[in-house]
């Protein structure tokens, strides 16, 4: 039997995406399934998650013509433990999949997707944020992603709470009261009269606390129509986000920068902002957008068997 597969895969917590390409780079199959990170689903739903996304690929495909895989995993911390790396090793088998697997960090994936240089700095900006450096496609060192409660400053969920914040201070007296503190009273309190201070509170409090990040979007378009405080707090995030950047990089630093999540690569005032201090401060380095990681982690299962990789990357990434 030809050997002549690999199978790449993306998992987060809103889904899991799983490529099988040709050794050369052409798709063979997509699969895709629900989030399968197993810090925030736990390890069962991840497992399953991992499967359906496998079978999809596979389809009819004969599962002992993969070579490799590679997984790209957030939260993968729980496939350290032998339990539970026994289980992922059970459900591979029971693919049918005889290949060797890589389980990786999807901060690493994001960074083969990107670029087939081995060395660099990666950062996503979504929801949450985080920087890391990548040295021979490794993570060596990592900036915030502590989380909302401990740090991922400039992300979604911070720019969330600062539009929270920005209309309690207003409804309190204490700043005056623009577009994003009428778009997040409006979003949060939907009675015909305005809340008093306390009722205010009480409702934002009761959020589950990462629902906050969906305020992020309300900071944009108040920026937009010319308000001066969601401008700040845009601006603000962009120095927060660029300082972490910064933080794990020399300043003569001519290696790639790879950015990814919704903040960095949608093209939002942010992620301009963003790119435009880090050309800046590293006038030598490039900046690339992250793509398809499935597709970064099925070039790394591919990398020890290629003769040009770089050829391949391309074939692979488009990148």
């Amino acid at each position: 039997m030809r050997k002549d597969l690999v199978l790449g895969f993306d998992i987060g917590g809103t889904s899991t995406r799983a490529l099988l390409a040709t050794m050369d780079g052409t798709p063979a199959g997509t699969g895709r399934a629900g989030g399968g990170n197993p810090t925030s689903h736990g390890v069962e739903a991840s497992i399953a998650a991992i499967g359906a996304a496998a079978r999809e690929a596979l389809g009819d495909t004969d599962p002992a013509r993969v070579r490799a895989g590679h997984l790209g995993l957030a939260g993968g911390q729980p496939y350290e433990e032998p339990g539970n790396r026994a289980r992922l090793d059970h459900l591979w088998t029971a693919l049918g999949l005889d290949a060797p697997f890589a389980v990786d960090i999807d901060l690493t994936v994001a960074f083969a997707a990107a670029t087939p240089t081995p060395d660099g700095t990666v950062a996503i900006g979504g929801t949450g944020a985080i920087a890391a450096a990548v040295e021979q496609r490794r993570l060596t060192r990592r900036a915030d992603g502590y989380g909302w409660l401990l740090g991922d400053e400039g992300s979604g969920f911070w720019l969330g709470r600062q539009a929270a914040r920005t209309a309690l201070k207003a409804v309190d007296g204490f700043l005056p009261t623009g577009p994003l503190a009428e778009a997040v009273i409006a979003e949060a309190w939907p009675h015909p009269r305005r809340p008093a201070i306390r009722e205010l509170v009480d409702v934002l409090a009761r959020r589950p606390p990462l629902e906050l990040a969906a305020y992020a979007p309300l900071v944009t378009a108040a920026a937009g129509a010319g308000d001066p405080q969601a401008t700040a707090i845009l601006d603000e995030a962009a120095r927060l986000l660029s300082a972490t950047i910064a933080s794990i990089r020399d300043d003569s630093a001519d290696t790639p920068i790879v950015l990814g999540g919704s903040l960095l690569t949608a093209g939002t005032p942010v992620g301009a902002s963003v790119r435009a201090r880090l050309a800046e401060l590293f006038p030598t380095a490039t900046i690339h957008t992250a793509r398809d990681g499935a597709a970064g982690a099925a070039w790394l299962a591919a990398l020890p068997y290629l003769a040009d990789p770089e050829a391949a990357h391309k074939a692979f990434t488009g990148a």
